[in-house]
């Protein structure tokens, strides 16, 4: 694989290194994005029509994915140094690059000029084994030129493709809750999904480190607890989300919208004016594991964070919003069993309640049913 064999096949000619892998070449190079899907093919896994066998390994694609992607890389200057992996045919042919080798060189790879067969019809000659959804994003961006890094090993079999595959994906992908937790302290665009995940893991940053705030060193993150810290940041940042994107929610006013920025001290004044409203009206239950008290348990806070919209959305302008929340809530706090007792309604003893969809669901709808029974009783 050192001398390119004379063919009227058209080639794409890069820059490469080489080196060897369990008796494999492998290459690292640079190709214009657009270029990629040119020589390469994502092979779809699908049964045979006829005898049923499995073919490909490729997941389908996710255009959602795809489309953020795109909106990311047409939105700027990007920094996107995601290696595509690619299986590539013996085809493929590579010329070292004659001439000493510069001092210090750790003789770990070969320097050369790799000519990839772009054919106009037939097979390709790679396969991505990993980064589909970023190939073809990359070749629906404005920028045809960007330049995007390839790792590519020799390989046409296909069972082999299937265990890089494998090897690659079968990693444990980030925490949620660590990305949630960086995402207020990198200043950079974001992709769509990524950005609406950056403001309410902000606020909970505020409410966690700000000494007025009722959450106060109480809520646990990736990056380490305080020792009073019990309530998981993860439903909290929910909770904030759900009322920012909710048409309903009573943080969607303050939302950013194609004039204006978002407003976050007034989402924050909020949150800590009904939250701080919570821990008056349930003081025996504030500030308690979750093993103690069902209001710092994760349903808790998400079924308290749905009732929050349905409160706010009573509070008229210029309203005390504290005092509004604390009288909606001592209305329907005789009716709470946070710490002990049963929910009469629900049949459910205050510490069967499990942080599940379902029973997430069901305390909400409970809550709302107890708001809108008691909302309009005067508190004695």
């Amino acid at each position: 694989m050192t001398r390119p064999r004379k063919t009227t096949e058209p080639t794409l000619a890069v820059r490469a290194v080489r080196t060897r892998q369990a008796g494999k070449a492998v290459f690292a190079f640079f190709v214009a994005g657009a270029d990629l899907l040119k020589f390469a093919e994502i092979s779809r896994v699908h049964r045979d029509p006829e005898g049923g066998a499995l073919q490909g390994f490729q997941r389908k694609g996710i255009k959602s994915h795809v489309q953020a992607i795109t909106e990311f890389l047409d939105g700027g200057p990007v920094l996107f140094p995601n290696a595509i992996i690619l299986a590539i045919s013996s085809r493929a042919r590579f010329t070292q690059t004659r001439g000493e080798r510069p001092s210090g060189d750790a003789r770990s790879g070969e320097a050369g000029t790799l000519r990839i067969p772009v054919p106009t019809e037939g097979p390709k000659a790679a396969w991505i084994v990993d980064g589909q959804q970023r190939s073809i994003a990359l070749a629906q961006a404005q920028n045809k030129e960007f330049p995007v890094p390839v790792v590519a090993f020799v390989s046409e079999e296909l069972a082999v493709h299937r265990e890089q595959f494998i090897l690659v994906n079968k990693a444990k992908p980030l925490d949620p809750r660590l990305i949630d937790e960086l995402l207020p302290e990198v200043d950079a665009s974001f992709p769509r999904d990524l950005s609406a995940r950056k403001i309410p893991s902000e606020l909970v940053n505020r409410l966690q480190n700000s000494a007025e705030s009722p959450f106060y060193r109480l809520i646990k993150r990736p990056s380490g607890e305080f020792a009073a810290a019990v309530v998981t940041d993860s439903a909290l940042v929910k909770g904030i989300r759900n009322s920012i994107n909710g048409p309903l929610g009573s943080l969607a006013p303050h939302k950013a919208t194609p004039q204006t920025p978002a407003d976050v001290d007034a989402m924050y004044r909020l949150l800590v004016a009904y939250w701080g409203a919570v821990r008056e009206v349930f003081p025996d239950a504030w500030g308690k594991p979750s093993t103690e008290s069902r209001l710092m348990h994760s349903a808790g806070i998400e079924a308290m964070s749905v009732l929050m919209d349905r409160i706010m959305s009573r509070a008229a302008p210029g309203t005390d919003v504290k005092h509004h929340c604390v009288e909606a809530l001592s209305r329907i706090a005789p009716f709470c069993r946070w710490t002990g007792g049963r929910w009469a309604e629900l049949q459910r003893d205050w510490n069967e309640v499990q942080n599940t969809g379902r029973d997430i669901k069901m305390l909400s709808s409970h809550l709302a049913r107890l708001d809108h029974t008691h909302a309009f009783v005067r508190v004695a």
